[in-house]
This record gives structure tokens, sequence and C-alpha cells, in this order.
């Protein structure tokens, strides 16, 4: 616990220096404490510390460096992870997958100048019939670490595809993690394409992805014809992959009790119903979505640049790793994410929840004295 405490400590302190005046020091503390509040609300507005204006012009405009706190806060977490090691025989899991932060509205402000001479370039658009900012993410499982290692924003037609940006995104795996263990590649099936499964497998990892039921096999079938024509951990060889794979099904339970059949393929030839079961591995990454969304707020952006969407997006993921870090510290026989919040904010910011404290003290001291009571605060004796 004390270890797992001291490298959580030691990320706030060094981001804390990274802010070149107290005033952005208070500020970023601020932040914080709204984010681990675990109550899915963190608007800067509600900060009983600063106002809504001052975290604005922080997280939009002030001049601190947003890499360096992005490389303050990976080394932190691999120092964590390898502070504790975890057996080889475990495997890596490295989990990609596409969220959408619903928004409504134009935001223009987060598109290119008008006079900027270049073409149009809007976050928030409209993907499969959602609208809002889509955010690819690799999330990093090993062992009872849970690591949102990278995020990549999607921007549309002209820009890199979803796959191309997760793609790029296996090579910031940290090789200290992945050598000399196995690393499974998990996706839905949005990167089950002919891109993205070689460039797993160039780097010898194993993917393991969704499938679509008519995607087509050498022999003109699809897949959906496996299901009654043949056994699960059957390999085949689909169009337009130059190596077999092996293929597995399972019943997905949707709403009012219908199911769906759904398809999983490997490179490596696992069984049937083990290929299954690390299929279903995929479902944590979506168990980190709904904390990261409902208890910390990673939706709730509201700024008016593109590096305030950011810098709130990275902000969020440093709040739930804190928390995240405090629950594996203190050994909760459950996961409550907002008492291991408030656990976090007691431990890692003491001094912002005494101010707090001091706030609420004077704005209930004309109450006190109606009351015939007057607060008085000392010092303890040494």
């Amino acid at each position: 616990m004390e270890t797992i405490t001291k490298h959580a400590q030691f990320l706030v302190y060094r981001l804390l220096c990274l802010m070149p005046t107290v005033y952005q020091q208070a500020s970023l503390n601020a932040v914080f404490g709204q984010f681990l509040e675990a109550q899915g609300q963190p608007l800067p507005s509600r900060s009983p510390v600063k106002s809504g204006s001052s975290l604005s012009r922080f997280l939009n405009h002030y001049a601190w460096s947003t890499l360096g706190v992005l490389r303050a806060t990976r080394k932190a977490m691999l120092a964590q992870v390898l502070a504790h090691p975890v057996s080889r025989l475990v495997p890596l899991q490295v989990i990609f997958d596409l969220t959408t932060l619903a928004k409504c509205g134009k935001f223009p402000h987060l598109g290119n100048p008008v006079d900027a001479g270049q073409p149009p370039d809007p976050w928030v658009r409209v993907l499969n019939g959602k609208r809002g900012l889509h955010i690819v993410v690799m999330y990093l499982v090993l062992g009872e670490w849970r690591v949102p290692w990278s995020f990549r924003i999607w921007r549309g037609k002209g820009h890199p595809t979803v796959v191309q940006l997760a793609c790029k995104m296996l090579s910031q795996v940290p090789t200290q993690l992945s050598q000399g263990r196995t690393v499974l590649v998990l996706g839905d099936t949005e990167f089950g394409t002919v891109d993205f499964l070689p460039a797993v497998r160039q780097r010898r990892w194993i993917p393991i992805v969704g499938m679509r039921h008519n995607r087509k096999l050498t022999d003109g079938r699809s897949l959906k014809q496996l299901y009654r024509q043949a056994k699960r951990g059957i390999q085949v060889n689909l169009v337009d992959l130059p190596f077999p794979v092996t293929v597995s099904w399972f019943w997905l339970k949707r709403a009012e009790g219908q199911r769906e059949l759904r398809f999983v393929v490997s490179t490596a030839p696992y069984s049937g119903a083990y290929l299954v079961r690390l299929g279903r591995r995929r479902w944590a990454i979506e168990g980190f979505f709904k904390t990261i969304k409902h208890r910390f707020g990673w939706d709730k952006f509201g700024q008016s640049t593109r590096l305030g969407v950011y810098r709130w997006l990275l902000l969020t993921l440093i709040a739930y790793c804190l928390a995240h870090w405090t629950y594996l510290a203190w050994g909760l026989p459950q996961l409550d994410w907002q008492a291991v919040a408030r656990l976090a904010l007691e431990q890692l910011f003491p001094t912002l929840l005494w101010l707090i404290l001091l706030r609420q003290i004077d704005d209930c001291d004309d109450l006190a004295q109606q009351h015939g009571y007057r607060i008085i605060l000392e010092p303890l004796p040494d």
C-alpha cells in the first residue's frame, strides 16, 4: 500500500511542479478536486475554491506544458506497474475501442478558423448515428493494473480512419510491459479488418477481434454459414488475408431477451471455448468507459479551444488512475468509485480539502451566530 501511495503522491507533486505559477498550481488542485468528487458533474463553475472563469483560462489559455504532463503521467504509470512485478505467465491485454462523447450543438470553435485557408476540420462529428467527439482508446490490462495509456480523436473524412489510428497506437505499447510475455490485442468488429490484423501479427502479438457475420471466406461461404456447418475453433481463410485465422462464435444477450450471434477470430490456434473466453475480456474497456464518463465526467467538457478539450480529457484520465491506484493501495473488498475517489482526495490533496472546509466554515459562521455559537479554530498543542 505504501509504495503505491508514494508513487501517486510523487505524480501529483511532479504535475504541480510543471505548473509555471502558484496560481496555476492552485487551479490544477481545484480541477482534480472536481474530478475526484466522482459524481459525474465536474463542471468548473461548481468549484468551491476557484471561479469557473479562472479554471476555464487555466484549461484553454494558460501556457503550461500539456506534453510535459502527459509524459510525466506515463512515466509514473509505468514505474507504478514495474514496481509491482506481474508474473511473465500473465498476458498483457491491449484493448482497443471507439467511444463517443455525445454532444449537441455546432461547436464551431473546435474547427479550423474560417480565414485559415484550410478545409473545415470540426472535432464534433456524426459517426454511426451518434453525434459528438469520437475517441479511439488503447487500454492496457496487466493483472490487477488498469492503464488507459493512449487515445486519439477521430476527425472524419480526409483524416486517418479509426483502424489507422489504432495501428499507429500499437507502437506506443511500452516495451517494458510487452517484452518477454504474451500480448493479446483485443477489439470489436471495428478492428476486424485486413489492415489491423496484419499490423498486430507483424509484431508477433496475437489479435483477438470481433468479425462481421457476412465476412467472406476464400471458398465463397460467409462466417454465418459456419454456425451450422462447422465446429467452433475451426481454422479458415478469409478473403484478402494471407494467413489463416481461428474462428469461434457465441450468443450475446441483448435487450428484451433477444440474442445476437457474434463471431471472434484470432491468429492463434485456440480452442473454440477458450477463444470465446478471451474475446469476452474486451468488455473490460466498456466498464472503463462507463466509469470515466458517469463518475469522472469525461464527456462533460465545454472548453472553447481544442487545447482545452484535450487537457480536460487528459486530466480526467489522470484522476481516474489516481482513484484506481488508491483502490489497489488500500485493498478494499469492493470497488466503489465514489468512495475510492474521496479517499484519493484525502490522501493526495489534503490541503485542498482543508481549504474547502475553511470555506464551508466561513459560509456557516453567520448561521452559527444566529443560534448562539461561535466557531473558533485553534492550533493543536505541540
